[in-house]
């Protein structure tokens, strides 16, 4: 099962990054995990909202330079070495991942992770094998 993911290139500069947050609000899509990363010059903000196409839209209306990339998004018990044990199964079937991050769910025990790899077929076939729960973005952050 693979989601969308937007990831927007955003102005390293002041209240730029609550502009592209006021255009998200405004488009009425919901952001259900997000993540940003930066450097000198430019951040990229990488987010999963409930309605892909509406917030794409309304940040390109917005002039942001914005892509829908295909994520993997799998929920795991939120115990310590639980991630540890996901990541070394990818790494022992030769699938790398190139980042990661989680989304805060509602749910008292559960952790939601977003993984982005070269190979999703392989990922989500390793992954549904040995049990790991794969989710739709409807799901996550969701009780």
């Amino acid at each position: 099962m693979l989601i969308e993911q937007i990831s927007v290139f955003i102005e390293n500069k002041q209240g730029r990054l609550a502009d592209v947050m006021n255009v998200l609000d405004k488009s009425g899509a919901d952001i259900r995990a997000m993540t940003i990363g930066d450097t000198t010059d430019y951040g990229i903000m990488r987010i999963i909202v409930d309605d892909t196409e509406k917030a794409i839209n309304a940040l390109r209306a917005d002039g942001c330079t914005a892509a829908v990339t295909k994520v993997i998004a799998f929920t795991i018990p939120d115990v310590s070495g639980a991630l540890y044990k996901v990541v070394e199964l990818l790494g022992d079937n030769g699938i790398n991942v190139d980042y990661l991050y989680s989304a805060m769910g509602k749910t008292a025990g559960r952790a939601d992770i977003i993984i982005r790899v070269e190979d999703n077929d392989a990922a989500i076939k390793v992954l549904t094998e040995n049990g790991i729960q794969l989710i739709g973005s409807a799901e996550l952050c969701r009780e």
